[in-house]
């Protein structure tokens, strides 16, 4: 669903410009004043957007949630959606028909796939979870992971109306419950 969003470097790019602009207007001090507020002004905004996705990333666990194996990922996953307002079930370890927690909320239930891995998630956990969905009579069905998918998993997921919550959306989730 949400792409990986490629690192910015606003800054240096807003220094090199600054300093166009004052060799260009040195002879104009007030438009040299108003454009030094409107660069500072955002270097400050784009300072503050990274200390508080620092502080979201700093609330939600994620680097813990990275060394986690598999069935404490499930069972971090069932206090997470507890904390949120869901109840939680978690599935066997074994023969669990795709599902690692069945969650209901607004008496609506939902197949969870829990998947921690180190790498992007492909289409059989969509494929799992969207067989939980019948088996566990859920009326919907989603794919958690702490990575982010491939395309083919988020074709097949919009395909099978499979809901998937990436990286980024557990950190939003994260945070939430914190």
């Amino acid at each position: 669903m949400a792409k990986r969003k490629k690192k910015e470097n606003n800054t240096l790019g807003l220094l090199i410009l600054g300093l166009i602009f004052l060799f260009g207007i040195l002879s104009q001090p007030k438009i040299f004043l108003f454009l030094l507020l409107i660069a500072i002004g955002t270097i400050v905004f784009i300072v503050y957007r990274k200390i508080k996705r620092l502080k979201m990333i700093k609330r939600s666990n994620i680097k813990e949630i990275d060394v986690m194996n598999g069935a404490e990922f499930e069972n971090y996953l069932d206090v997470l959606f507890k904390s949120i307002g869901y109840k939680t079930k978690v599935t066997p370890t074994s023969r669990d028909y795709g599902a690692d927690l069945i969650i209901t909320k607004n008496s609506i239930k939902i197949a969870v796939q829990a998947k921690r891995y180190s790498e992007k998630v492909g289409i059989s956990a969509v494929q799992q979870v969207s067989g939980a969905k019948s088996y566990y009579h859920a009326q919907e069905a989603w794919v958690v992971t702490n990575n982010y998918f491939t395309e083919p998993a988020k074709k097949l997921a919009a395909a099978n109306n499979v809901g998937l919550i990436d990286r980024d959306k557990l950190i939003q989730l994260s945070a939430q419950a914190n």
